[in-house]
């Protein structure tokens, strides 16, 4: 799927895409929280990756989708590249993208009452990290507190997050 991204440091809108993961190195660490390549061999999983036109190997952002039970829209990993975090970040949009990307399928594979709703967990090793990301999540991306930490984004939401990050 064809997206834009905003490069940091100009605010130039830059041409990429998320595509599946098929045939690229994912990440391992290496400044990475999660090791993709050993979940993206879960036969269950879906991994996506956001690359740009201009540096198609370069993982900028990576997903990993299931569906729960056969039916539940599930984004089991997300992570952005280490070089898309903080102040000197490279690139802007790269969680959006991925986030909207997930609620896309979660409406293209949801089965019944599941249909557009994309579940989540937020665990994080302090709890204080966990309340900071789950705000993020209910403040950018429309998510909500489900319960413990799992959280959730509606339809409704889903479809404001793919006009806003697939569809410009």
């Amino acid at each position: 799927m064809d997206i834009r991204i905003t490069q940091f440091s100009d605010s130039k809108s830059i041409d990429a895409k998320i595509i599946k993961s098929a045939g690229l190195a994912l990440p391992t660490f290496g400044g990475w929280r999660f090791n993709f390549e050993k979940h993206a061999r879960n036969a269950a999983f879906q991994t996506y990756v956001l690359v740009t036109e201009e540096t198609p190997y370069a993982i900028e952002g990576c997903l990993i989708f299931r569906l729960k039970d056969e039916m539940e829209p599930y984004m089991a990993y997300i992570e952005i590249a280490p070089h898309n975090k903080g102040e000197n970040r490279r690139f802007d949009r790269v969680a959006g993208c991925l986030i909207a990307f997930a609620s896309r399928l979660s409406f293209i594979h949801g089965k019944d009452h599941f249909k557009g709703w994309l579940a989540f967990d937020v665990l994080e090793e302090r709890e204080e990290d966990e309340v900071k990301l789950m705000t993020v999540y209910c403040q950018k991306y429309g998510a909500l507190k489900w319960s413990g930490t799992t959280m959730v984004i509606s339809p409704e939401a889903g479809e404001k997050l793919i006009f806003k990050f697939l569809e410009q």
